[in-house]
C-alpha cells in the first residue's frame, strides 16, 4: 500500500521538500508549455539565429532556457528573464493547487515538521502562486531556480542543499517529493529520501527503478501519511 511505504518513508524526516510543478501546481495548465517554449525560442533566435537549430521543436521551456544559456549567457539571462515572467503568468491562470497538496502542507506544519518548495521554477512563480492560494504560511523556504545558472537546476542537488542550509537540518532527515526522474536523482545524490508522486502511469516504474523510498499517484496519500494517527 502506498500509505504504508509513504509513512515509513517519512518517519525519520524532520522537513518535507516539495518540488512545485506537479505536486502542488499545475504550472502551464493554463498556459501551455509548448507555447511558451515557442515564445522564448523565437526570443532566443531573434538575436541569435544559430541558435534556431539546436531549439528547433523543443517544447519544454527550462530545456529552451539550459540551451540557450549554454550557448550564450547574456542571451540565457534574456532567457530566464522572459521566463519567470510567463512563469508568473501561468500560475496566475493555473487554476487550484493539485488535489491534496493544500492537505499535505497542512499536514507537514501540523506534525510539526517544516516544509519547503525546491523548484526548478522561478522563485517569484512559486510565491505567487502560494500567495494567491493563501499557502505561504505553510512554508518555510522557497527556493527556485538560481539566476544564471540553470546547470544548478535539479537533477543537480543545489536547491535541496540550499534549503536544507537554511532550516538549518541535515539533507539525510529531508524527503523530497517529486514527480520527475530528476527529483528522485538529485535527492539520492546527497542522501535524501525521495518520495515519487506518479502523477501519470508510466512515472510509476520509472521511480521504482530509480530506487525511491515511496511511490504514490496521490497527494491526498501522502497527507493521510503524514498526519497522525488517532489512538485506538
Amino acid at each position: 500500500m502506498d500509505t504504508d511505504d509513504l509513512a515509513t518513508a517519512l518517519a525519520s524526516t524532520t522537513v518535507v521538500l516539495f518540488d512545485f510543478d506537479g505536486p502542488i501546481c499545475d504550472v502551464f495548465a493554463g498556459r501551455p508549455a509548448d507555447q511558451v517554449a515557442r515564445d522564448l525560442t523565437e526570443l532566443a533566435t531573434e538575436s541569435n539565429p544559430e541558435l534556431e537549430g539546436k531549439l528547433s521543436g523543443i517544447d519544454d521551456p527550462l530545456e529552451v532556457l539550459r540551451l540557450t544559456h549554454e550557448a550564450c549567457d547574456t542571451a540565457g539571462l534574456t532567457i530566464e528573464r522572459a521566463l519567470t515572467t510567463a512563469e508568473v503568468e501561468a500560475v496566475g491562470v493555473a487554476g487550484d493547487p493539485v488535489t491534496g497538496a493544500v492537505a499535505s502542507l497542512k499536514a507537514v506544519r501540523a506534525s510539526g515538521r517544516g516544509a519547503a518548495v525546491v523548484s526548478n521554477n522561478s522563485a517569484e512563480a512559486v510565491k505567487a502562486f502560494l500567495d494567491r492560494h493563501g499557502l505561504s504560511e505553510h512554508v518555510l523556504t522557497v527556493v527556485g531556480r538560481p539566476e544564471g545558472h540553470p546547470e544548478l537546476m535539479k537533477p543537480n542537488p543545489h536547491s535541496l542543499i540550499a534549503a536544507a542550509e537554511r532550516l538549518d537540518v541535515d539533507v539525510s532527515l529531508c524527503a523530497l517529493i517529486g514527480d520527475s526522474l530528476t527529483d528522485i536523482q538529485a535527492a539520492h545524490a546527497i542522501g535524501s529520501t525521495a518520495i515519487g508522486f506518479a502523477n501519470k502511469p508510466h512515472k510509476r516504474q520509472l521511480f521504482v527503478e530509480a530506487g525511491a523510498e515511496a511511490v504514490t499517484d496521490s497527494m491526498q496519500a501522502i497527507a493521510q501519511a503524514i498526519s497522525p494517527q488517532p489512538r485506538t
